[in-house]
């Protein structure tokens, strides 16, 4: 999901990178931050309203509630407003809210990272929130690759709550949830308009436990309950084989996530199936919903020797470029990439690249087109702010976010395929390693 249910962010070495919000920035929070490229949603999300207190450290309102601190610093004011904001009016509604509604008493915390939820709601990104210290904790958790939950990665697109991609060998994906899958309902709460963060803490629980989905599949007449009993999900993101093919030597590697392992156990997968002398290769990229940026950049990197793999563009027109390191191990071994509506930010960094550098032919769907980039930024007090700060472009300066990755040999999955344990995505890239009609192959001879 927005985190196995999981989420996304940014930075140098990890998975993308930029200081541009007064945040102390630790070792800690350099690697929460790697996790902005992923699909994954944050924790929370209650649409609300005020400007400027998330420059203001408050923590509760004119009159204290016993046990809670007092407002602190509620004079403060953004340096860079561009216009007089009457801050009177935010303190006048949070003195109606604490005298006079109808459930009493009001938490001043509460209140306090429920403002800060609503500065951030503001924005209409569905990919910024605001995470007070609790949810940060819990997203921090998702980098290590493991959490109690379905299993489904999740995002939004075009306004509507949709599954990306169901983790391999998860709840999620025994119960039959696909790429785009519409979620209409969680529990029976309705999802239109919901964060994705608010989604992900519905759909996420103590393993054991149950969470029913209202879901909508293109091509059906009308919606359907989907059952689902949480559990440990633990994410193995690499995954390899030789197969034969017509006597060819193919090397499949399939790459389910870019999370902190990712990395390593591809360079290992990368050596072994080097020791077989492969004579091809496949990269299948399908359902996978992003990750560290980095990762992305290094498994590239070993196709595309010492170029650019990504380009990010900020709101002032500058760009950034994010190029290979690698050994390139790969370089002349003729390729293809698998990709489907599920393999989104990461993935389409990877598929991008190598389409664009002509090291690969990438077959299947256009990809989900999550190409926004978000910093994650921790504060004194334990909580978090994710921020949409930058889109990412290919090497040749295609727009990833809303677009997707274009495959260069267009293959459908259907619904029935699906149903009939059938690949034609698969059989498709084998039926052009023996030789049948469609492009040539990258790095063939």
């Amino acid at each position: 999901m927005t985190g196995p249910m999981t989420g996304s962010t940014d930075q140098d070495t990890p998975e993308e990178s930029r200081d541009v919000v007064t945040a102390p920035v630790t070792e800690t929070n350099r690697v929460a931050r790697n996790y902005a490229l992923g699909v994954i949603g944050a924790v929370i999300g209650i649409i609300g309203f005020v400007a400027g207190v998330f420059f203001v450290h408050l923590t509760a309102g004119p009159e204290p509630t016993v046990g809670e601190p007092l407002v602190i610093n509620r004079e403060a004011r953004p340096a860079d407003t561009a216009e007089e904001i009457d801050f009177s009016g935010f303190w006048d509604v949070w003195s109606l809210i604490k005298e006079r509604y109808v459930s009493q008493p009001v938490g001043d915390r509460d209140l306090y990272y429920g403002a800060l939820r609503g500065l951030v709601g503001a924005l209409e990104d569905p990919y910024s929130v605001h995470l007070d210290p609790e949810l940060a904790e819990k997203f921090s958790l998702e980098l290590s690759g493991s959490f109690e939950g379905i299993g489904a990665e999740i995002g939004i697109k075009k306004n509507q709550l949709k599954v990306i991609a169901p983790l391999s060998g998860t709840p999620a994906e025994q119960a039959g949830l696909k790429p785009g899958d519409d979620i209409i309902a969680i529990d029976g709460v309705d999802t239109f308009g919901m964060f994705i963060e608010e989604a992900v803490q519905l759909i996420r629980g103590p393993k054991g436990t149950e969470v029913t989905l209202l879901i909508y599949r293109e091509g059906l007449t009308e919606a359907f309950e989907v059952k689902i009993v949480r559990s440990t999900i633990v994410i193995e993101s690499v995954t390899w084989e030789m197969r034969e093919v017509d006597g060819k030597k193919v090397g499949v590697i399939e790459i389910s996530h870019f999370n902190e392992n990712t990395w390593p156990n591809f360079s290992d997968a990368v050596q072994n199936v080097l020791l077989e002398g492969p004579d091809h290769l496949i990269l299948d990229l399908r359902n996978n919903p992003g990750g560290f940026l980095d990762t992305a950049v290094q498994v590239a990197g070993e196709w595309v020797p010492h170029d650019v793999i990504v380009v990010e563009r900020f709101s002032d027109g500058s760009t950034r470029d994010y190029r290979s390191d690698g050994s390139a191990r790969f370089i002349d071994i003729p390729t293809l990439v698998l990709v489907n509506g599920g393999s989104a930010s990461a993935s389409e960094i990877v598929a991008g690249a190598l389409q664009d550098h002509g090291k690969a032919v990438i077959v299947g769907e256009t990809t989900f087109g999550k190409g926004s980039v978000q910093d994650y930024m921790e504060f004194p007090d334990g909580s978090a702010l994710k921020l949409t700060i930058a889109l990412w472009m290919t090497p040749d300066g295609r727009q990833i976010d809303q677009e997707g990755i274009v495959p260069d040999v267009p293959v459908e999955l259907t619904l029935e395929d699906f149903e009939n344990d059938r690949d034609p995505q698969m059989d498709r890239a084998l039926e052009m390693i023996r030789g049948g009609a469609g492009p040539e192959i990258a790095g063939a001879p």
